[in-house]
């Protein structure tokens, strides 16, 4: 099994930044990039394994506003997406890589994109799992957006989402119970219809995700810090890196035709489905994509 690196906490972009590796520094690196609201833990360990054992050295980390990344008050980020790329390019500084494979889970996914286009020179290739070309529809909630670079109606999140955002709105997000109780609630209703309870995501990994967190209160702010940041779906033709796009035809919040609007707006884009898969990886699906990832990353 691959060396797991312990944590360690690097200084870069104007910022602290927590983040932990696994495998080789001698091998092709992987920086791995989450999700709205989630911190590096949502990369669970095996699956970082299972890439570093494929021959990678696999980086995570944790994005501003969660774990042990420099926080800000609730409700009022300084920051925007393409600072949160420029912290990506932070983290491979502080670990001395040149170039990288980025992947991006969701915002993550966004990240990743940006990335490429305002740092090209860093990047091996882009994996964006589970994301979108502009999150329009998502910030609005609303009617579908229309994407400005393809003319395409992009859908919205489906109600059971809308209800379960809603549902936060009265939490108290110092309280640790209620924080796993609302969040496994969540979780639930990202999931898809092929893997409605992947189950090995409980109480004890929500625990664990507060406990380490500088504010947990603070994840929300990755909202406001979409909304405030500038669009780039009109640079993706300007992409020219191999890029391996990955989504779940039964994703709830950001529907399939997002995935599908990325691989369309992004030259020589690969486009891998995951059958019945929401807003999530589950374990069982992890069989399809590391070898995917590893071949398009080799």
């Amino acid at each position: 099994m691959a060396t797991h690196h312990p944590e360690r906490i690097v200084e870069g972009n104007g910022i602290e930044i927590c983040t932990d590796a696994f495998g080789e520094p001698a091998d092709p690196c992987i920086l791995l990039v989450m999700g709205a609201g989630s911190s590096m833990l949502l990369w669970e360990v095996d699956f970082c394994q299972r890439l570093a054992d494929g021959g990678r050295f696999v980086i995570r980390y944790d994005n501003r506003d969660t774990g042990r990344t420099t926080s800000c008050p609730p409700g009022e980020p300084d920051y925007t997406l393409a600072d949160m790329a420029a912290d990506g390019v932070a983290v491979l500084d502080a670990y001395g890589v040149e170039q990288a494979h980025i992947i991006g889970a969701s915002m993550g996914g966004m990240i990743t994109q940006l990335i490429g286009l305002n740092h090209p020179e860093r990047v091996l290739t882009l994996t964006p799992i589970m994301s979108t070309p502009n999150p329009g529809a998502t910030l609005e909630a609303a009617d579908a957006f229309e994407s400005g670079a393809h003319g395409q109606s992009l859908s919205p999140p489906e109600p059971k989402i809308l209800e379960a955002i809603g549902s936060m709105a009265d939490v108290d997000w110092t309280d640790r119970d209620s924080v796993v109780a609302v969040q496994m609630q969540m979780f639930r209703a990202l999931a898809g219809s092929k893997y409605p309870d992947d189950g090995h995501l409980g109480e004890e990994f929500f625990a664990a995700d507060f406990e380490r967190s500088i504010n947990y209160a603070s994840s929300f702010n990755h909202g406001p810090a979409i909304a405030q940041s500038e669009p780039w779906d009109q640079r993706l033709q300007d992409l020219d890196v191999p890029t391996l796009v990955i989504h779940g035809n039964d994703d709830p919040i950001l529907p399939y035709d997002h995935g599908q609007a990325l691989h369309a707006a992004i030259p020589g884009a690969t486009l891998l489905t995951m059958d019945g898969v929401g807003h999530e990886l589950p374990r069982p699906i992890w069989d399809t994509v590391v070898p995917a990832i590893l071949e398009h990353t080799a």
